[in-house]
């Protein structure tokens, strides 16, 4: 995120700058740069605008309250919710389910309570993969690893399959961003005694507006980040508003991280998307890198809630179990997986052979 507040220091090392407006030049006490006053003041008055304009977007609110609706009695009567007596995760079904397992321990739970205290989604996308697919998918993943464990292949079977509604927050804003840049570009001249090289640098500034519609942050501590984020996107083109009936035989993941406490990792996702959007707009440089002082804020913005179809597959391998998740609309697959470390070593042994072989190679060629 970008800093709210500047610190005066030498564009060259880095160190901190102490000047007296009276003076022409400010010398670094740390690597002898000479600085003209009147350029430090220039430079430092667009990191003071960009320290001013994180601010404002820091103090910016997201309208969290507009996401979800309170749920029909009707429809609260129909739905259940239990909590995991080995896991505690919490876990909403339809009115029919009477027991399940788990789908994060794989524990056999029965389900006795009323579900309440869970706002109504405003949009879902349906599931479109099937549970067959879903098997298929998971044995696709496999292929081509050629580090897993024999065993595990062979004897592996799926021991539980859950397909469940995971709630996200959704995010739109329209956003006034800018962002600043360190580029270099150099000229080489051969002058017949030597080679120079000669490096200028520069500090480029971009700004600009840009509209983000459905940023994703998943509503559930339980499921992982870099897993959900890894089986994005999804297409919500297909997001339709929510009716129950679409719960029917599947799950659904009873948030636990609210409207407000996501805002944090959409304006994370928002500001790295923004930094890139910048930095692709400084061209003509040999290399270009963000001074990580990109900023932005919302003029216009609007929070959804959504449930989004994920299959959640659980195998076991040594008595430890390993759990995959699927994209229940688009089939993409992340799981973690073991590794045998015969084949790790056997690998690791013939790329070291390989690598001194080249290596004598090489030598006998120069000798």
């Amino acid at each position: 995120m970008a800093d709210t507040s500047v610190s005066y220091k030498c564009l060259s090392c880095g160190a901190p700058l102490n000047f007296s407006p009276r003076d022409e030049k400010v010398t670094c006490e740390y690597c002898g740069t000479e600085l003209e006053v009147k350029t430090i003041k220039e430079i430092y008055a667009q990191k003071e605008a960009a320290a001013a304009a994180a601010q404002a977007a820091k103090e910016a609110k997201w309208d969290t309250a507009a996401a979800g609706n309170e749920w029909e009695k009707e429809e609260a009567e129909m739905m259940k919710a239990f909590t995991c007596s080995s896991c505690g995760a919490e876990i909403v079904c339809d009115e029919n389910t009477m027991a399940t397992e788990c789908c994060y321990c794989g524990n056999p739970t029965m389900l006795p309570s009323r579900f309440t205290g869970m706002l109504r989604p405003d949009y879902i996308i349906p599931f479109k993969k099937t549970k067959e697919e879903a098997v298929a998918a998971l044995k696709k993943f496999y292929e081509d690893k050629p580090l897993l464990p024999d065993a595990f292949t062979a004897n592996n079977r799926v021991e539980a399959i859950q397909g469940m509604y995971v709630p996200f927050w959704l995010f739109d804003a329209d956003i006034d961003a800018q962002g600043s840049y360190k580029a270099s570009r150099s000229m080489i001249a051969d002058t017949g005694d030597a080679i120079m090289t000669s490096t200028s640098y520069y500090n480029c500034q971009r700004q600009g507006c840009m509209n983000f519609e459905r940023i994703p942050v998943d509503g559930s501590i339980k499921m992982d980040d870099a897993f959900m984020e890894s089986i994005e996107p999804f297409d919500y083109s297909e997001m339709v508003p929510f009716e129950t009936g679409y719960m029917a035989g599947f799950l659904a993941d009873k948030y636990d991280v609210d409207a407000e406490a996501a805002v944090v990792r959409a304006d994370e996702r928002i500001n790295t998307s923004a930094e890139r959007c910048l930095a692709m707009a400084v061209q003509g440089y040999d290399s270009v890198s963000s001074e990580n002082d990109c900023a932005f804020t919302k003029k216009a913005s609007d929070v959804h809630y959504a449930m989004v179809p994920v299959w959640i597959l659980t195998t076991r391998y040594k008595d430890e179990p390993y759990t995959f998740m699927m994209n229940g609309q688009t089939g993409e697959v992340v799981g973690s997986l073991p590794i045998d470390e015969g084949k790790l070593r056997n690998k690791t042994a013939i790329a070291f052979a390989i690598t001194v072989v080249v290596a004598f190679a090489i030598l006998y060629s120069i000798l």
